[in-house]
């Protein structure tokens, strides 16, 4: 039986209740359905076109094995196309230097990228290289048009659209774009996991703080969700869950299953949308908010926090989380507080000291920032890396010792 994202408790699991959607844009499903859930059949992905490495003698995530060991490694895609090596590998390393937990990389990329892929991610010393796994895939389309979605907003990034279809015995996983940075372990936002209700299967944050200067809520020519829509740039998704929901639109009036949705709701708002697969996004969780867990922005840290004003009270407080160089920002003059942070973490030697060769450096290279737009508020950007430092040191060295037996 498949559901609804929202179920009233019963035995049987066959009652549904409907849930109106946020009444913020133009179009609304008419009469929305009472659906059911069904238990997905779990299936091994065709593996004749994907190059697969596995960093470590293990069944858990390998290419076509059931992943049952969820506690125990985290999954973490991202989708590279043109000029993105570097700007991938440079997340990976981020997600690498604070985590605990071991992480799967599923790697979507061009043809000509993969062996590249292989070589960078080769050359990283044993002590990290044994913390990981990865698989490399081809960009594929699972319906419509594969040159039509390669070219949607940015080159192969509507890839991210069809992971619940191709990773088919992944769980759950986290899907970030090329230009985000972690700076604290990516265990603590995989967390959030276990804060979804039973509703929620997927957690973006907002696109904007700000609604009268948010993109969504001024010039969207579509539905979108909440005040002023979401980014997808890091998206954290309950892969079983997605597979085995419909969801209600404004085209069916049973609803439709994930993959049936993409391309008809793409042929229908192609002619509307700016931001592609991100708009998409939107458009899904118009119509099924109670899907939608929502985290902070600190989760999602983008120019757009800062250039305006400092706007992401959760990053005032806390400090960054994860860091989202959109715009461009890690390769030009335009914030150099995000490239400052971009730099700070390709320069330092992994086995090097984390405070010596990465937090000073980056301390004393913000002191060139200030007076810019973003780095006007260095401790946004570094209040949480040093804490994760701090962690990470306190693991390393202070637990190392031990008091003599008396």
């Amino acid at each position: 039986m498949r559901i609804h994202c929202k179920i009233v408790a019963s035995a049987s699991f066959s009652h549904i209740e409907d849930i109106a959607p946020a009444k913020k844009a133009n179009e609304e499903p008419q009469n929305p359905p009472k659906l059911i859930r069904k238990e997905p059949k779990l299936s091994s992905r065709g593996g004749g076109n994907v190059i697969s490495k596995t960093r470590q003698k293990s069944e858990v995530g390998r290419p076509g094995s059931k992943v049952t060991q969820a506690e125990d490694v985290m999954h973490l895609a991202v989708v590279a196309c043109g000029n993105r090596l570097d700007e991938t590998l440079n997340m990976v390393k981020s997600a690498l230097l604070f985590s605990t937990k071991k992480i799967k990389f599923h790697i979507f990329a061009e043809e000509d990228l993969a062996e590249q892929f292989e070589k960078g991610l080769s050359q990283w010393p044993q002590t990290v290289s044994s913390r990981f796994h990865y698989s490399i895939y081809p960009i594929t389309f699972s319906v419509g048009n594969a040159d039509e979605w390669k070219k949607l907003f940015k080159p192969c990034a509507a890839q991210r659209l069809f992971l619940p279809v191709i990773l088919k015995d992944v769980d759950s996983l986290l899907y970030v774009d090329t230009d985000v940075l972690f700076l604290r372990p990516m265990d603590d936002i995989w967390k959030f996991l276990k804060a979804f209700n039973s509703t929620q299967l997927a957690a973006m944050a907002p696109e904007h703080e700000i609604p009268k200067i948010g993109w969504y809520s001024r010039f969207a020519r579509h539905p979108f969700y909440g005040v002023t829509g979401v980014n997808s740039g890091v998206m954290l998704m309950n892969l079983t869950r997605i597979r085995s929901t419909l969801f209600r639109n404004s085209m069916i009036a049973s609803g439709l299953s994930w993959e049936n949705l993409l391309h008809p709701l793409y042929q229908k708002y192609k002619n509307h949308i700016t931001w592609g697969d991100q708009d998409l996004l939107n458009i899904i969780f118009h119509y099924n908010p109670e899907c939608l867990y929502i985290f902070p922005c600190q989760w999602n840290y983008r120019p757009d926090h800062c250039m305006y004003g400092s706007n992401c009270k959760a990053a005032e407080e806390e400090g960054v989380s994860i860091l989202h160089g959109n715009r461009g920002v890690y390769h030009d003059d335009k914030q150099p507080a995000f490239r400052v942070v971009y730099d700070a973490i390709r320069e330092h030697p992994f086995e090097e000291n984390l405070f010596q060769s990465l937090f000073y450096p980056l301390q004393t290279k913000f002191l060139d920032t200030v007076n810019t737009l973003c780095g006007r508020i260095p401790q946004v950007f570094l209040k949480q890396i040093e804490k994760t430092m701090r962690t990470v040191y306190e693991k390393k060295v202070v637990r190392r010792v031990r008091l003599p037996h008396e």
